[in-house]
Order: structure tokens, then C-alpha cells, then sequence
């Protein structure tokens, strides 16, 4: 089983920016993407982006294109989330999630499909 513990969250004023770790260890195999998710309260967890570890293609929903990046430094076994432009509604806890996931689009956004999954770490951004 993979283990992954997030860090890097905090609090920013609008425009501002953020780049979350998200370091995996354990049965990193099994797992062919790695993707960021996030839940604000009342609201469903939603996929934001998320990579192709063995291809490093990457994959966004429309709301954070253009602003947020995803990486991944395999050396490390450690995925990262920047985060520019930074908006209110960005506002939420984030999650990193492995899973082993089907090639077909959109198939990366589907929480259930993943099966490893980090503790969360908040953005909270503010004036």
C-alpha cells in the first residue's frame, strides 16, 4: 500500500501563490497517476490536477488552467501542486491521492478510482 503525506498549504491573500509536496512512499508500483484533489466545506471533493507518472503527462480541470502546475521529481517520489493567481474560491483542503487509473479522458478525475490517498493539507485564501 502507498503512503503519501501532503505539506504546504497555508494562508494567502488573492493573487498570491503556494506549491504543495505531496511525498509518497510504500508500494509506489501499483499506482500510475498521482492526482491532486480538494473539498471546501459543503462541497463534493473535486479533481484538480493530476499527472501520468510514467509518462509525465498532466492533466487540469478548466477552473486552474493557466494557474496552477503539476510536477513530479521521481528521485524523491514526490509530487508537486504550484499554485499561482490564487482565488477565493480556491479555498479548500487539498488532497493527493495515487491510484492506478485507465487511460481514457477524464478517468483521472474520478476519486473512486484512486486508491491511496494523504491526510490533506488547507488553503485557505483571504484579503
Amino acid at each position: 500500500q502507498v503512503q503519501l503525506v501532503e505539506s504546504g498549504g497555508g494562508s494567502v491573500q488573492p493573487g498570491g501563490s503556494l506549491r504543495l509536496s505531496c511525498a509518497a512512499s510504500g508500494y509506489t508500483y501499483s499506482s500510475n497517476y498521482m492526482g491532486w484533489f480538494r473539498q471546501a466545506p459543503g462541497k463534493e471533493r473535486e479533481g484538480v490536477a493530476a499527472i501520468d507518472t510514467g509518462s509525465g503527462s498532466t492533466y487540469y480541470v478548466d477552473s486552474v488552467k493557466g494557474r496552477f502546475t503539476v510536477s513530479q521529481d521521481n528521485a524523491k517520489n514526490t509530487v508537486y501542486l504550484q499554485m499561482n493567481s490564487l482565488k477565493p474560491e480556491d479555498t479548500a483542503m487539498y488532497y493527493c491521492a495515487a491510484g492506478r487509473i485507465p487511460k481514457y479522458a477524464g478517468a483521472w478525475l474520478m476519486a473512486w478510482r484512486y486508491n491511496g490517498w494523504g491526510q490533506g493539507t488547507q488553503v485557505t485564501v483571504s484579503s
